[in-house]
């Protein structure tokens, strides 16, 4: 049973019987109950009574989290992408579903980079107006346009300008299409990266070939996609400590299937087989890039999808891509969406596993993902911060 009103599921004290739980860092705890009391987990102990929700059968583990969506990223009523979404009626409601679609599907923390209509989505989650994933936001990204983009000082200034609107992180455009030049100089960046650092804000960076390396020694937080990424630039980002974002196919994929429906919205183009040349040509540097980064000794990989319309609801797809088309451990994936990612989002100590103190996002899925991953697409319970959304 699903419900939209979880809220009036609240109890002050919860216990889940489970006989499989990950802990969402590695570990597997075997025939024991969490208990829940308001929004975190409190204990874990296999005596804990009375049981409120019996799980045993299923596999229990930390929500997941998505380091990369654009949650108002939606197909308007005539069938064709609305990109960036808007502030009109229809837009809000499409993304309110998007929200909801992707909290069943088990992504309780979501990290939505590039649209300002991103914030009113996100507090009226945070204030219970709305069921959805927790959401973080970078507002307005810093779009790299070589000198127009303004003196380091100015980036400066932009960067307060987000902290100041609200910003969860700050998002960064340091080059274009893959084969294309930096559209930021390094003390572009470095300043940008800097400034958020001292802000107390993290840094995204969307970054291709040479950008990945710029990225990586200006201090920023992220590289996102990484596509021309050498084997050594991986190996810099795990000495540095950079967290990396690659994909696996479920965006591709998806321009793949509904070529149509993107072709001339902003950031497409015109023609649909233009774009289906584009993502054949991407999916199989996306898969190789994905092999490598997995085998570059301690570099810290997240999950994140690049989710726009299509993919909302369907985020876990990318796990399975990554599982059967790129020889990632099925446990490393999952990890990924939980302890890594929450870490990058300096919430390591809140979200991303179970353990007394942490806040209570816990799924369930039919079947045992570490022998068939496709059981990803099963989720049969959400909980998140302590309120019961699907069971």
């Amino acid at each position: 049973m699903v419900s939209i009103l979880a809220t009036a599921q609240t109890h002050k004290r919860t216990v889940i019987a489970a006989s499989t739980v990950f802990n969402g860092r590695g570990g597997v705890l075997r025939d024991t109950r969490i208990v829940v009391e308001d929004s975190r987990i409190v204990e874990i102990s296999p005596n804990a009574a009375p049981v409120d929700y019996d799980l045993r059968g299923r596999t229990v583990m930390p929500g997941w989290i998505d380091a990369h969506v654009h949650i108002t990223w939606s197909f308007g009523a005539d069938g064709k992408n609305t990109n960036q979404g808007g502030t009109t009626p229809d837009a809000a409601y499409r993304a309110a579903s998007n929200a909801w679609r992707t909290l069943m599907a088990g992504f309780t923390t979501v990290q939505s980079v590039g649209s300002a209509a991103d914030l009113p989505l996100r507090n009226a989650i945070t204030e219970g107006l709305l069921p959805g994933p927790r959401l973080l936001t970078s507002v307005e990204p810093l779009m790299g346009q070589g000198e127009k983009t303004g003196t380091p000082e100015e980036i400066r200034a932009f960067v307060h300008k987000q902290k100041d609107a609200g910003a969860d992180l700050i998002k960064i455009f340091a080059s274009g299409r893959l084969g294309a030049p930096m559209t930021l100089s390094q003390a572009q960046l470095n300043a940008a990266c800097d400034e958020a650092k001292n802000l107390g804000l993290r840094t995204l960076v969307h970054a291709y070939g040479e950008a990945v390396r710029a990225a990586t020694v200006a201090g920023c937080t992220q590289v996102e996609h990484g596509l021309g990424a050498t084997d050594e630039d991986l190996k810099l980002m795990a000495e540095k400590g950079t967290y990396f974002d690659p994909q696996a196919g479920v965006l591709m994929e998806t321009y793949l299937e509904s070529a149509d429906r993107f072709a001339g919205s902003p950031f497409f183009p015109a023609d649909p087989e233009v774009l289906v040349k584009a993502a054949k040509d991407i999916l199989p540097k996306n898969r190789d890039l994905m092999r490598r980064a997995v085998k570059t000794p301690g570099l810290k990989i997240v999950f994140g999808t690049d989710a726009v319309a299509g993919v909302h609801g369907r985020n876990a797809e990318d796990f399975i891509d990554r599982v059967r088309d790129c020889g990632v451990d099925p446990m490393a994936a999952l990890l990924s969406a939980q302890s890594v990612s929450a870490e990058a989002m300096g919430m390591g100590g809140r979200i991303g596993s179970i353990a007394p103190g942490m806040e209570a996002d816990i799924i369930a899925l039919d079947g045992d993902p570490l022998k068939d991953i496709t059981a990803v697409r099963r989720v049969v319970f959400v909980l998140k911060g302590g309120v019961v959304y699907k069971h």
